[in-house]
């Protein structure tokens, strides 16, 4: 996640907090307060995650204050300061050390389904059983024509890190998705700011290719129910669609615009984009 650490703190640099850090101990625990209104007004999902932080901030205010410091400032003195994140979120897990210098592999295709069953298959008849496979089981499940596949993977090389906002009751939340290969990885934008690459993923879509010779690919997501619901999921998933692979001249402007001239991307351009998405 090291290229979109570089974009989001281009993109949110206009968004950062006005944070001093207090040397008087007396004044420490005041600071403290004062940094968590300003948590509270940058992000209106501070309070899915305030029991988390309030747990941090009472055991030390000072520390507290070091790790608010460097989310809201992660460049100080000509210098980054992502790898010392602590856990205001529940960071991933490390990888094993055998593992460490790769990606651990998605499943293939056979580890779900068996290839040999498909041979035969048209493309109508694989999507029409992918379908039904996945009724009964609580993951997202779709179908692209290759041509569909196509465009989606050309815009994934031009755009491969973007925000989608998530519409709740109490507002919209941001997510920040990143392509590698044919897998899509989303995580909530505050779990970014705080862990960066260690940051936990709370959907991941997987495009299999390995019927793509009869016109279709097949989609899979997988989602972590404690942040999303099935409906949640499946809205992210369809804004994915929406922006990488259907023709929508305003929603390339806001791609156009994030990619390639950070500093001028709004995050309210892109809710008023997504309120007025109208599926087909």
């Amino acid at each position: 996640m090291a290229c979109a650490r570089k974009f989001l703190f281009r993109v949110l640099q206009n968004n950062n907090l006005a944070l001093k850090r207090s040397l008087a101990m007396s004044q420490t625990r005041r600071a403290a307060e004062e940094a968590v209104e300003k948590l509270k007004e940058s992000n209106p999902y501070y309070w899915k995650y305030a029991e988390k932080i309030a747990k941090i901030q009472q055991t030390s205010a000072e520390e507290f204050l070091d790790r608010v410091e460097r989310v809201v400032n992660p460049i100080k003195d000509g210098q980054s300061q992502a790898r010392s994140y602590s856990e205001l979120l529940n960071p991933k897990q490390e990888l094993d050390k055998k593992q460490d210098a790769a990606e651990l592999p998605h499943k293939k295709l056979s580890d779900i389904m068996k290839l040999e069953l498909l041979a035969d298959k048209s493309a109508e008849d694989l999507s029409q059983i992918w379908i039904e496979y996945h009724k009964t089981k609580e993951v997202l499940a779709a179908t692209l024509t290759t041509a569909q596949y196509d465009t989606l993977m050309c815009r994934a090389k031009e755009h491969p890190i973007f925000l989608l906002p998530l519409p709740r009751s109490e507002g919209f939340e941001f997510f920040l998705l990143q392509f590698a290969a044919n897998t899509v990885h989303f995580t909530p934008l505050l779990a970014y700011q705080v862990h960066h690459e260690n940051a936990p993923e709370c959907l991941t879509v997987v495009h299999y290719t390995e019927v793509q010779d009869k016109g279709v690919v097949l989609m899979r997501g997988e989602y972590d129910s404690k942040v999303l619901t099935a409906q949640e999921a499946q809205c992210l998933a369809n804004e994915l669609q929406m922006f990488y692979y259907k023709t929508d001249e305003s929603k390339m402007k806001l791609l156009e615009t994030f990619t390639k001239r950070p500093d001028e991307f709004k995050h309210t351009d892109l809710i008023k984009e997504v309120e007025n998405i109208q599926l087909a």
